[in-house]
């Protein structure tokens, strides 16, 4: 089974995956340095965000919800319309 790459590119791409990985390190170190080691941010502190965001707009919505129905019930109820049609048109 033949590869479609020659060792110019496979060279390029391993290249490109070392100074992507540096790059991710140096931004890591740099926050780090910046916020502390007990300040930074970790998958778990951003799923628990997250969780806390989506119980917040849970809330919200319950709450429009609630008022829009206060809305309508509150609101006076009209006589239906009664139809301009002829009672010729209906019979057809």
């Amino acid at each position: 089974m033949a590869t479609d790459q020659t060792p110019q590119t496979a060279g390029f791409a391993e290249v490109s995956r070392t100074l992507v990985a540096i790059a991710a390190e140096v931004v890591t170190g740099v926050q780090r340095a910046v916020v502390g080691p007990d300040n930074m941010r970790t998958a778990q502190d951003n799923a628990w965000s997250a969780i806390q965001a989506d119980r917040a707009l849970a809330v919200a919505r319950a709450e429009t919800s609630r008022a829009a129905a206060a809305i309508v019930a509150t609101r006076p109820q009209r006589p239906a319309r009664r139809s301009t049609r002829t009672v010729a048109a209906r019979v057809r």
